[in-house]
């Protein structure tokens, strides 16, 4: 579904990235995994077209999407949970939520303003609360259900669950959970080793803009030399 070959990116001249690989299949998880600094967000970024490649290759089904803008990006079928939620402020729950609503498949859509309020009880509770009056749990699963109602055919959550209280990391790490048996194509980064251990098919660890181990969640969990030396601080 996704593949990225070669992918060079920085920031004025300054390159991040130098050559990376990754390759996300249809009701595929991957994760992407690294200590801070190493290029994770700057990849996503590139995937999603905020941040021009300087080399490589970005398809999509098959199709260069490479230096796309982003809302053509988006319209291909990719939905981003940015770092940070970036949820509008003065919007309600509701209007943020359908603010993006799409259905570019055709047919009945699988999420629905309805659909998103079941998955996530609370927003169902807050639907007329501002964006801004939101605790962070409620604004990261507001950021979910918004990339949700875009029906995305590939899921990208950039920190899913960076900051937030430990009752609502669980209830986002079962709503992914429940996403994946489901077919959602998921690309994820975050740092909770035994959740994503659990969630994902395979992981691609970067070290300085450069893929250093790929490999499945089995093969992490027995391969404690890549975890002390590229993911603990």
């Amino acid at each position: 579904m996704l593949a990225v070959d070669g992918l060079v990116a920085g920031y004025d001249g300054s390159r991040v990235l130098h050559g990376i690989d990754l390759a996300v299949g249809a009701g595929e998880v991957v994760t992407l995994l690294g200590r801070n600094g190493m290029g994770k967000t700057t990849a996503v970024r590139s995937i999603m077209g905020l941040v021009r490649p300087i080399a490589g290759r970005i398809a999509f089904d098959g199709q260069d999407v490479t230096g796309l803008p982003p809302y053509r990006i988006a319209q291909r079928g990719i939905g981003l949970v940015p770092e940070g939620r970036q949820v509008f402020p003065t919007l309600t729950v509701e209007e943020n939520l359908v603010a993006t609503a799409a259905n570019r498949a055709g047919g009945a859509p699988r999420w629905t303003l309805d659909a998103v309020l079941a998955l996530f009880p609370r927003l169902s509770e807050r639907r007329r609360n501002l964006g801004a009056r939101l605790s962070g749990g409620e604004q990261q699963m507001l950021a979910i259900g918004r990339a949700l109602m875009t029906n995305p055919r590939l899921l990208v959550l950039d920190e899913a669950t960076e900051g937030l209280a430990p009752l609502i990391r669980a209830e986002i790490w079962s709503v992914l959970a429940r996403l994946r048996a489901e077919g959602q194509a998921i690309l994820l980064i975050d740092k909770n080793l035994a959740a994503i251990l659990r969630l994902a098919d395979r992981h691609v660890v970067i070290e300085k803009g450069r893929v250093v181990w790929t490999g499945t969640s089995e093969a992490l969990s027995a391969a404690p030399e890549v975890r002390d030396t590229y993911l603990h601080v």
